[in-house]
């Protein structure tokens, strides 16, 4: 009976603390990946002894969660919490006017909100479980008053479970030389979860980057000030496209094609151009950039999305490398229709007006941008904070100055009648 309470033996690789002196493990997840188990378990093997009387490497624990609701619903007694971790000999009983666990060698654990920082003002223990921190309104108010009282014993640790989200306080503590990170996406522990589940919200989420957050695990950065917003992209995002009136494929070209170069963007984008300008829509449907290549490769590639997506036009920018841009498009493809255009502006100012398209609710994306709208979400007014240079992004704005922002120009600017 022993076997089914030896975590060890069935705990997936992410599940298991890893090794070496840390003071905080976060362990980073999608949705059903499992955390909430590892979070149980990780609780159990700091409370219990190698008996049920025997003490454990920890005596007092602090279990917070967003409410006390939450924390005892789900972290005491939910389907994956300590008490259905407990084998019978070693179950706590949870003592409800106290708001805590007692397990049968003494050891305690005492329940708290996040919702009420100052709760954790005057008690102190020695370890902590600390659940989808990335949620809660008051974190880092929670987070700092959970440090103070981390006081006691040799060696303190905190186990944060949580669902990555963009919020300071997880992103210092991600950067903390003390924090230990292990993570997996919801398909990791899909042995325990409804298959009708896994293919619904792969299907509904699939490529989008609520998707990526909520079932990848992935923390998507978003700069402060960003020009695109996480909610912004989510409510633009459609699974299939109309009929396009006219398609253009923009290239922003690396400056040289070595392998320390940067990616060549390139963003197919179509527009539907139907009545006065301010009723035209575009649809970004594809981003087929690529990393560091040579030059060739970059215009193979650009020439297959114009074929692909039946592109009337190819808008490359041409301020690295003149001339030779073109030259290389036309070396793959002599016919091919070429705007070349040229950058008097720097990045900002360029994107600032598709930003606006994006406010006005005239752009849409197809799923599966990921890539692309990560960059989206680093660029601000002050510059792009993301790493490397931002040529997804530098693209996409070339193919929507061509599809709307200069037909916008043209169309307000006023026509000279010949007298």
């Amino acid at each position: 009976m022993a076997l089914p309470y030896l975590f060890e033996f069935w705990a997936l690789e992410h599940q298991l603390p890893p090794g070496g002196d840390w003071r905080s493990w976060v362990i980073m997840g999608g949705r059903g990946a499992g955390k909430t188990r590892a979070g149980a378990e990780w609780v159990r093997s700091q409370m219990e002894g190698a008996k049920p009387l025997d003490p454990g490497p920890c005596r007092r624990m602090a279990l917070v969660g967003e409410t006390i609701d939450q924390v005892r619903e789900v972290m005491i007694f939910g389907e994956s919490g300590i008490l259905a971790c407990s084998p019978p000999d070693r179950r706590p009983e949870w003592q409800a006017t106290r708001k805590r666990l007692i397990w049968p060698n003494g050891a305690t654990a005492q329940a708290f909100s996040a919702h009420d920082p100052e709760g954790l003002r005057g008690p102190q223990f020695d370890s902590a479980w600390v659940d989808e921190m990335a949620k809660w309104k008051k974190a880092r108010e929670t987070w700092d008053m959970l440090q103070f009282a981390l006081r006691l014993g040799d060696d303190p640790r905190v186990c944060v479970t949580t669902t990555p989200r963009n919020v300071g306080v997880l992103k210092e503590l991600l950067e903390s030389p003390t924090t230990v990170v292990t993570s997996a996406p919801t398909e990791a522990n899909r042995a325990f979860l409804a298959e009708s589940f896994l293919d619904e919200v792969r299907a509904r989420y699939s490529g989008t980057r609520l998707g990526r957050q909520e079932l990848d695990g992935i923390l998507l950065d978003e700069a402060e000030g960003a020009l695109w917003s996480s909610n912004l992209i989510e409510k633009i995002q459609i699974d299939t496209p109309p009929e396009m009136d006219r398609i253009v494929v923009a290239v922003d070209p690396p400056v040289t094609g070595r392998s320390t170069s940067d990616e060549c963007g390139i963003v197919v984008v179509g527009a539907r151009m139907q009545g006065p300008v301010q009723d035209w829509r575009a649809y970004v449907l594809a981003d087929c950039s690529i990393g560091a290549a040579s030059p060739n490769t970059w215009a193979n590639r650009a020439i297959n999305a114009m074929v692909e997506h039946g592109a009337d036009r190819l808008v490359a920018e041409v301020n690295q490398g003149g001339d030779l841009v073109s030259s290389v498009i036309r070396q793959v493809d002599p016919m091919v229709p070429i705007k070349a255009v040229h950058a008097s502006r720097g990045k900002v100012a360029r994107a600032e007006p598709v930003a606006a398209l994006y406010e006005q609710g005239r752009i849409l994306h197809l799923k599966g941008l990921g890539e692309l709208e990560d960059q989206m979400c680093a660029m601000t007014a002050q510059g792009f904070e993301g790493k490397g240079s931002p040529d997804r992004v530098d693209a996409l704005v070339w193919a929507l100055t061509e599809l709307m922002i200069e037909p916008a120009a043209k169309w307000r600017r006023p026509q000279v009648r010949a007298v």
